[in-house]
């Protein structure tokens, strides 16, 4: 591996962390304690989380998954190829949750009013919390995989 390869997997792989901790926090962190509170201060917070992070986890998902792909492209098969390809599949399944289902109820939450949410909001949020699951176990096992090619690469 040279130290262009180099910097560009550890800069993958800071960001991969990122985008990990991130989902690893809102999933088990933010969503449970949230569920909990009533309806208005609950859509009100959701529509807050939801301003706050639609630029900023694709920011950092795009970079990683971009960073992820040339590594594995530039790098070839050398002894960290098999780790990589796992954590761009592993990103990409993120990506197929992602996109489908947690940004179409995102978007339909930002039109709530949140004296007034949709009568159904119980059943969107649920049906948004099967797609939800996914989300921070492929971000992990994608950081993993990468911190693994890392290790591998300099054994």
């Amino acid at each position: 591996m040279n130290s262009a390869v180099e910097v560009l997997g550890f800069a993958n792989l800071f960001l991969g962390g990122i985008l990990a901790g991130e989902e690893l926090v809102i999933y088990y962190g933010v969503r449970t304690p949230l569920a909990g509170l009533e309806e208005r201060p609950q859509t009100l917070l959701r529509q807050a989380l939801i301003r706050r992070l639609r630029f900023l986890v694709p920011a950092f998902f795009v970079q990683t998954i971009l960073l992820g792909a040339a590594v594995t492209a530039v790098d070839g098969f050398g002894p960290g190829f098999v780790f990589r390809s796992v954590g761009v599949l592993a990103l990409l399944t993120w990506a197929v949750v992602t996109i489908p289902g947690t940004a179409a109820i995102n978007a339909a939450i930002l039109d709530w009013d949140p004296s007034a949410p949709p009568k159904n909001w119980r059943t969107m949020v649920s049906r948004w919390e099967r797609f939800a699951a996914v989300r921070p176990w492929a971000a992990m096992v994608a950081f993993a995989m990468f911190l693994t090619a890392m290790a591998v690469s300099f054994g």
